[in-house]
């Protein structure tokens, strides 16, 4: 014959000292510690940059040279909720959402 026959192993016999339930936890332990890892590596230093850029738009004054997300330096001039007044150039201001501020520049950094 060339196929020798198959014979299914017994089950353990159930232990009353909670070891299933031990082995239960041993199991789901590489993946608590797989979402601690995550946490602390990626999730929790996004949440400090969210606040500290919350904080840095609330701070926001007339008169701060800023930088947007799209690259263009100003001069704030005009505060509203949502928007703000940007002079890029003289004579020249755009609107811009106060989430696209990413940087508050230094006085005098604008010519």
């Amino acid at each position: 014959m060339l196929i020798s026959s198959a014979y299914a192993q017994t089950a353990p016999a159930a232990t009353t000292d909670g070891g299933g339930m031990q082995s239960s936890l041993m199991s789901m332990l590489p993946l608590v510690l797989m979402f601690v890892v995550l946490y602390f590596v990626m999730i929790r230093p996004q949440m400090k940059r969210q606040k500290e850029h919350r904080t840095m738009v609330e701070a926001l004054a007339k008169g701060d040279e800023v930088a947007t997300a799209g690259g263009l330096l100003g001069r704030v001039t005009r505060l509203g909720d949502t928007y703000l007044g940007v002079e890029i150039a003289n004579g020249v201001e755009v609107q811009v959402q106060r989430t696209a501020i990413v940087q508050v520049l230094p006085k005098g950094s604008i010519k």
